[in-house]
This record gives structure tokens, C-alpha cells and sequence, in this order.
């Protein structure tokens, strides 16, 4: 069973037909860019996670456009250089956790400092995480970070204070860090109302230590659950704001996973019964695979379900195209535009995405997946499995893919650019690799009858 198909049936029953907008979108659009935080499509019910509920983000859906096969690095540090740059990380170094901390503004431009030639303020609203340096360096106007991942109370080690706008600022009892944060949103966006404004909104939901909401009753026995609503009602609180601000139909809001769901959490979801393969951290379906709405009232496609792939590096050229930004001409910007997704015109996306984590690397169509290993799999069961092809198979389907995506990674050269020099897992520069199954992968793999060779899996 397809997943498009799973939801193309679900969201037509709220959006029937996909409607377009005739007009010609605004020359400066506002863009709102909310990142997910250990998301993955298990986690959402708009891609048919059976055990959550996020009504804001289904409507979101429901009124914009879906897309099914959308990737993304599947480690936080590695995903956010890529999103922010438009660039893989085998050109910036951003190989494992550590090293995303290592390149500097002379080596990679960030998309608010493109977006600024056109007259736009921006803001980076949250997790900073593994970046280097600090939001301004980059060329954002704005900022409020926190330390780490997963901050939500100054109980944590990490969570006692904040840095506002180089202002170190004490996080109070009871203060909730993605209330803080959403009470800077508003504040930034009345603001700058009248001014054509870019926000990075890099949420702390849903990244571990799961912990108790403002709304978690004393007894609640799903804190996880918990803290997916949370995060939806922030989401919802937006666009209330918007609303009140006017601002709705000149703001293109996009919700993207950073990754896939951490691997304590991905075992216990599923899909219409049926669990993903791999999460956070590995170079599988679930690590990678996260995802992706946009929505921008009378100019987005309502209630469409896109199979076109998108990969985290397209982010960096759509925003530039849709406000007409000059991108940097001395460096090689691996994105695709989906403008043309975006707003329902006829388009020619991308043939392949192309995700790395350490010395692991593929690349992938929407039927075939090639690894750096030269493994071949069928991805017509994916995100639940990934079925191994024997090399000396007759397929003329398969023969043709392993040509075709030989040719791309040929042509990309990973090996050629930045090599991890890290521990093999992707999350460290120096430590000794610790590698280990998880359920849902050793799961998922028992239900297919001949997963072949199977790919080391990142813990």
C-alpha cells in the first residue's frame, strides 16, 4: 500500500479538488520556515500516524500542499547546514555533529543573508544547536537561542538561560522555553508588520528529554503525545497572530522535519498498523524521510499530495527564486527550486535526492535507492521496508536504475569532497563508534523475506 495514496484519500476529504490562485504572488512574500525538531512522518497524523493528534498541522495540510517524499540529513546538525546553505555536506564539512560547528560566513552563506539584498529582516527563533558561531554572524537580524537540543524548563542542565540578542537572560521557574520563544515570534513580527521579514523557527519539540507541558495533566501516561500537541498548539497560536497582524495571505509558512523520529520513540509509532525502517541517525526510510507542508492561502495548491522529491537543500534556492535574491555564483548550490510546487504551475522536479551522514551515503528516486557501498534496493514498500536487490538480477527496471543513479553519485563525488573524519556514527568527531540495533529497524527488516546485505546502522 503507497503512502501518497494514503493520503491523497485522506485529504481530499476536507479539500476535495486542488484549487490555484490566479493572481501573481506578491514581489516580497513573507516566510515563515518552522522546523521540526525529531520529527518524522510517524509522528504526524497527516501522514497517517495512528496515535497522535495535531489538528493545526492536518489543516495546514489539508489547505496546502503535502509532500511525501521529502528528506533530509538524519542527524540535527548535518540536516540544519544543509537546509540553511542549499549545499550537501560533503562541500561544507557538515559531516557529523561535531563538524557542522566547524565552517565560517567566508566559507558558506546562509539564506537570510541572500534574502537581506532584497530588503528582508529575519529572525532565528530557537535551537541553534550544532551551528558555528552565532545566528548574526550568518546574517540574521534577530535572534533567541537556547543551549542544546530539547529545552524546555530551567530544571535542565541546559536550560537555566537563554541568549537573546547577545543578552544572556535567566530562564524563570515555571517559564516554558517554547513559550518564551513564541512570545518573541509575536513580539518580532508586530515588529516588523510593514517590512518583508524571513523567520527560521527551530522548535524544541519533540527532541528528548521528553518532559511534562504546561498542559500535561499530573497524570498523563504519554508525555510524548503531550508534547506533539504542545507543539501544534504553538503552531495553531501563530497563526492566530497572523491573522491578527493581516499577514496571513502574504506569509508562506512551511513546516519541515529536521530528521527522522529519535530511535526511543520510532519503535512505539506506526503507520496504519505498519512501522517505518530506521530513525533518527541512520541512512534508512525513517531517518530520513520527514515531513513536509507548505501553505499560503490562494496561491498554494489545497489539499494536494506531491510525490515530487524534495531533499533539505532545496530550501536555500525556492526562497531565493520566490523573492527574487541573487544566490552566490562562486560556489556549487546542490538545491532544486520547488517554486513551481509551491504555487500549482507546471514544473520539472528533481530526479534524485541525495542524503549523507559520515561515510554513509545514497542516492534515491522515488522507486530505487543506490548506497556508497553500490547496494541497490527497491523502495516500492518504503518508508516500511527497503528490498535488496541481488546485483546479478536480470530486471531491466533495476539494471536501469543502478545506471542511472551510478551516474549521479559519479558525477557528485562525495568521497571527493569532505571526508568524515568522525567516528562512523555521525554524531562525533572522536569518539569510539557505538553501534546497535533498533527495534523498529530489526522489526521492519523480519517482515521482509530478503533484505540482502544489510547496511551498518548508526545508533
Amino acid at each position: 500500500m503507497k503512502l501518497n495514496k494514503i493520503l491523497i484519500a485522506s485529504l481530499t476529504l476536507v479539500a476535495g479538488i486542488v484549487s490555484l490562485h490566479a493572481a501573481t504572488p506578491p514581489d516580497k512574500p513573507n516566510i515563515i520556515y518552522i522546523l521540526g525538531d525529531d520529527v518524522g512522518i510517524g509522528d504526524m497524523p497527516s501522514y497517517g500516524s495512528d496515535k497522535f493528534k495535531t489538528p493545526t498541522i492536518d489543516k495546514l495540510a489539508h489547505e496546502g500542499t503535502l509532500f511525501t517524499h521529502a528528506y533530509a540529513e538524519p542527524l540535527c546538525g548535518p540536516s540544519r547546514a544543509t537546509i540553511l546553505t542549499g549545499r550537501y555536506v560533503f562541500r561544507t564539512g557538515a559531516t557529523n555533529q561535531d563538524a557542522t560547528g566547524l565552517f565560517t560566513p567566508k566559507d558558506e552563506t546562509m539564506t537570510p543573508l541572500v534574502l537581506k539584498q532584497r530588503g528582508y529582516v529575519s529572525a532565528m527563533i530557537g535551537k541553534w544547536g550544532q551551528l558555528p558561531l552565532g545566528p548574526t554572524d550568518f546574517g540574521f537580524d534577530d535572534y533567541l537561542q537556547f543551549q542544546g537540543s530539547g529545552i524546555y524548563w530551567n530544571t535542565q542542565a541546559k536550560g537555566k538561560t537563554y541568549e537573546l540578542n547577545g543578552q544572556t537572560i535567566d530562564l524563570k521557574d515555571n517559564e516554558y522555553m517554547p513559550d518564551v520563544m513564541h512570545t518573541h515570534l509575536v513580539e518580532f513580527l508586530e515588529k516588523h508588520q510593514k517590512d518583508p521579514f524571513y523567520i527560521y523557527y527551530s522548535m524544541s519539540h519533540i527532541h528528548a528529554e521528553i518532559l511534562p507541558t504546561p498542559d500535561s495533566q499530573p497524570e498523563s501516561k504519554n508525555l510524548y503525545a503531550d508534547n506533539i500537541a504542545y507543539m501544534d498548539k504553538l503552531i495553531g497560536k501563530l497563526l492566530v497572530e497572523l491573522d491578527r497582524l493581516h499577514l496571513r495571505e502574504k506569509t508562506l509558512i512551511v513546516y519541515f522535519g529536521d530528521n527522522g523520529t529519535a530511535s526511543g520513540f520510532a519503535p512505539h509509532n506506526t503507520i496504519h498498523g505498519r512501522h517505518l525502517l530506521g530513525s533518527k541517525g541512520s541512512v534508512l526510510e525513517g531517518g530520513s524521510r520527514v515531513p513536509f507542508i507548505v501553505n499560503w492561502p490562494g496561491y498554494t495548491p489545497a489539499g494536494k499530495v506531491s510525490d515530487d522529491l524534495i531533499d533539505s537543500s532545496d530550501f536555500f534556492p525556492t526562497f531565493a527564486e520566490l523573492t527574487h535574491s541573487a544566490i552566490p555564483s562562486n560556489r556549487i548550490i546542490d538545491g532544486h527550486s520547488f517554486l513551481p510546487q509551491v504555487l500549482g504551475q507546471p514544473t520539472h522536479p528533481r530526479e534524485w535526492i541525495f542524503v549523507e551522514l559520515a561515510r554513509k551515503w545514497y542516492v534515491a528516486d522515488t522507486h530505487y535507492k543506490l548506497t556508497q557501498a553500490g547496494k541497490l534496493y527497491d523502495l516500492s514498500d518504503a518508508p516500511f521496508n527497503e528490498k535488496f536487490i541481488d546485483p546479478n538480477t536480470t530486471d531491466s527496471n533495476a539494471i536501469a536504475a543502478r545506471a542511472k543513479l551510478s551516474a549521479v553519485l559519479a558525477q557528485l563525488n562525495p568521497a571527493g569532497g569532505h571526508l568524515d573524519q568522525g567516528d562512523g556514527t555521525g554524531r562525533h568527531a572522536n569518539k569510539k563508534p557505538k553501534y546497535r540495533e533498533n527495534k523498529a529497524i530489526k522489526q521492519a527488516e523480519a517482515m521482509d523475506k530478503n533484505p540482502g546485505p544489510a547496511e551498518p546502522v548508526n545508533p
